[in-house]
């Protein structure tokens, strides 16, 4: 496709077509992953916050990296550990001398970005995680008394480490529920890792090219939130939901209700990139694994019988199974 063409933003095919293109640049830079990147694309048209968990070493920070260039966002790297203080996060007030005398002037932190990684988010303590609270979920950040409102489009890109490692601290679920999706980042094939070696050891490295930028980014969102959900759609994702509270014994703690939001807006994303106006079943039921596995809390019981959270979830899509 040609240069970008801002007089056709409210062109649903054409929008489509573009982040269609952003996704095949991104897999310029990223071996493998194919259905992370889908589903990072799909948060992204969303405005969703992410949480990536895997092992170190996996190439989570040079897919947010490589995901800033081809929508031409500013991007802030935060590396999390122990001692960092909220202030290192958000900023701070400092004093400054002039020929009236001192005063209070704010100094920005990092989260003032389009694009944030809070690499490896799990290793800071959970005074630091809660800085990014008001910024995810309102995209303001308060210092003292003063509120500073963030640059649209903001969104985290968080990374975890498994919470078996060791220096970790768990994500509060309030925190977590902030984050649209979790997706997990597994370990590539040996097909994939030849190719990763041979990317990343390569004497000439891919040049990644820009595709979108900010403004073109907020006009697919608003294409996004104008497809429509069929009745019959939306009562299979409520049920869906609901399912999560009725009485079972691997699910302490059900979903809550930014889990119908999320899953709303998932699915409408999944119909605006596969070129259709209209949601269906399936695009709830895929995008229903990166949505609930982070907010549904398992009980003693599935954790000691090895049950997790996506064996959870496929039992409840196979029980509220569309008649059609």
């Amino acid at each position: 496709m040609s240069e970008l063409d801002k007089s056709r933003l409210q062109d649903v095919t054409y929008v489509s077509q573009l982040v269609a293109e952003c996704e095949q640049e991104i897999q310029k830079g990223i071996i493998g992953q194919k259905e992370i990147v889908h589903q990072v694309i799909l948060a992204i048209l969303t405005g969703g916050n992410v949480l990536l968990e895997g092992m170190p070493g996996l190439g989570k920070t040079r897919l947010v990296s490589t995901i800033s260039k081809v929508f031409d966002l500013s991007f802030k790297r935060i590396q999390f550990t122990p001692d960092l203080m909220p202030s290192d996060v958000t900023g701070t007030n400092i004093i400054v001398k002039n020929e009236q005398g001192s005063s209070f002037s704010f100094e920005k932190g990092p989260i003032f970005a389009n694009l944030i990684l809070a690499d490896e988010i799990n290793r800071a303590t959970p005074k630091t995680q809660s800085a990014l609270l008001e910024a995810m979920q309102e995209h303001t950040v308060t210092v003292g008394n003063d509120s500073h409102k963030l640059e649209e489009p903001f969104l985290v890109l968080a990374t975890q480490n498994p919470i078996e490692n060791e220096g970790t601290y768990p994500l509060p679920e309030a925190q977590l529920d902030r984050f649209m999706f979790k997706i997990l980042v597994k370990f590539p094939t040996k097909e994939e890792l030849k190719g990763i070696v041979n990317l990343t050891e390569g004497s000439n490295p891919p040049v990644i090219e820009k595709k979108m930028d900010g403004e073109s980014l907020l006009a697919a969102r608003e294409l996004v939130n104008q497809i429509p959900i069929a009745d019959a759609v939306m009562d299979y994702l409520l049920d869906i939901v609901m399912e999560t509270h009725a009485t079972n014994p691997y699910i302490r703690e059900g979903a809550s209700p930014r889990a119908a939001q999320a899953l709303i807006r998932a699915a409408k994303a999944k119909a605006f990139l596969d070129g259709r106006y209209n949601v269906s079943f399936r695009d709830v039921e895929e995008a229903a694994y990166p949505v609930l596995r982070h907010r549904i809390i398992a009980s003693f019981e599935a954790i000691s019988e090895g049950v997790n959270e996506d064996t959870i979830i496929a039992q409840i899509l196979a029980s509220k199974k569309p008649k059609v």
